[in-house]
């Protein structure tokens, strides 16, 4: 694979920006979709985390959305990529809660931690198989290279309190075989979410949440368009995000 480095697009939304320098992934639907779906109860109301955990925080987006959302949740977002982390450090610094977001580049396999959170939240990794992209950056936020998916649970496991949520975002076939690693490893599925990009075509995200207590799923689904536009279901989700919502 070439080393070679790529300029990441940027993105505004309503209560900060996004530079992506180049930390190899731009600001994606999946992303907001996570950040926007997290940590909420059946009727929708947030749970509000003290103590969020963001693993491969690549541009900071998420730690930047949980801020904008919790406002009393202290943030520690990790990046194993120093130009994921050097972006988050730019984008965080320039946001109105950069006190309460500590950014550290570290592999989260390597994280000294004594205290556990009491929310993680992480946009994993997606694909264990396939053709990789010739950017090194790329590449380690697209595919489990450096983190495989049952280091991840393991590790999210170890660091969630006892009554914690772990919130995730993989396409539908990583999706299936995370959670089911999930639960061989201790973890009960809390919530579950089935994101369609239209009516007309299947599922193809799963948003989804894990905590250590024994628990009901709850489920739910989620189209994207419709023939006017974004539906009403998503932009109501994402409102508080996008600029045009």
């Amino acid at each position: 694979m070439k080393s070679s480095t790529l300029n990441t697009k940027g993105f505004k939304f309503k209560q900060f920006s996004i530079e992506g320098g180049q930390s190899g992934m731009p600001v994606s639907t999946d992303g907001v979709l996570l950040g926007s779906w997290a940590f909420q109860d059946s009727n929708s109301a947030k749970i509000a985390p003290l103590h969020i955990l963001d693993i491969g925080t690549g541009t900071g987006l998420l730690a930047l959305m949980c801020a904008q959302r919790f406002l009393n949740a202290e943030i520690h977002a990790i990046d194993i990529d120093q130009h994921a982390y050097h972006a988050a450090k730019i984008n965080i610094s320039h946001s109105p809660w950069a006190k309460r977001i500590v950014v550290e580049q570290v592999d989260i396999l390597n994280l000294t931690q004594s205290k556990t959170f009491d929310a993680i939240i992480c946009n994993p990794p997606y694909f264990n198989d396939g053709e990789h992209s010739q950017h090194a950056q790329r590449a380690t936020a697209r595919h489990t290279k450096t983190l495989e998916h049952k280091q991840l649970i393991q590790i999210s496991y170890q660091l969630l309190s006892e009554h914690g949520i772990a919130s995730f975002i993989l396409p539908i076939t990583e999706g299936e075989q995370f959670i089911a690693l999930a639960k061989e490893s201790g973890f009960h599925l809390s919530r579950l979410c089935k994101v369609q990009p239209t009516a007309n075509k299947p599922v193809s995200r799963l948003l989804f949440e894990l905590q250590k207590q024994e628990t009901d799923t709850e489920h739910s689904e989620l189209i994207i368009r419709d023939e006017l536009g974004y539906t009403q279901a998503f932009t109501e989700l994402t409102r508080s995000f996008y600029l045009k919502m």
